[in-house]
């Protein structure tokens, strides 16, 4: 098994780690910092991987398969446990994981018929915000304006979601169209 499987293994087992630091409730803001830290971790990880099977042509199905599945399963993780706690509305995070399937539905769909879709500027964008907005909920850090600031992020996040979709639908959908002529 080559290193960027390894990683996204790693990133994987780090999810269960990540959530038990985050509800341990006696632990208060040194749960908090320690479950931050391990969803940087995680975080780091998943841009490793992809760069590592780039650089080095270590790509493999098996990459192909769990890089995406152990990224959405760490921030849809994240995010229910946010929900949970209080920390973010249910609707946008409803918004934001209703966003993954789809995309996912078109990755599909699209490799189905021999096309890749690469992701885009404003998936990374998106990507970006919603760890940064993760890491700033989860935190939940009690300084003046920090409702604010989260509140700007979580927008943000939310805002470049839709965005990235709608990006993602526009210049795809002949995937769709030409898939169901064939």
């Amino acid at each position: 098994m080559n290193l960027p499987n390894k990683l996204t293994i790693l990133r994987t087992i780090m999810i269960p780690v990540f959530l038990v630091f985050l509800y341990i409730p006696n632990l208060g803001m040194t749960g908090s910092i320690v479950a931050a830290a391990v969803f940087i971790f995680a975080s780091i990880t998943d841009f490793l991987d992809g760069y590592i099977a780039r650089k080095h042509n270590l790509v493999t199905n098996f990459g192909k398969f769990m890089d995406p599945l152990a990224d959405k399963l760490l921030v849809c993780s994240a995010l229910i446990a946010l929900v949970d706690l209080n920390r973010i509305d249910a609707w946008i995070v409803i918004i934001i994981i209703a966003r993954e399937f789809i995309i996912s539905g078109f990755r599909l769909v699209a490799s189905d018929n021999g096309v890749v879709i690469a992701a885009s500027y404003w998936g990374k964008f998106k990507t970006t915000f919603q760890m940064i907005m993760i890491i700033l909920l989860v935190l939940d850090l009690d300084y003046p304006y920090s409702n604010v600031v989260n509140l700007v992020f979580v927008y943000i996040a939310l805002a470049l979601t839709v965005i990235s979709l709608i990006d993602y639908i526009v210049k795809n959908y002949k995937v769709f169209i030409e898939g169901s002529e064939k």
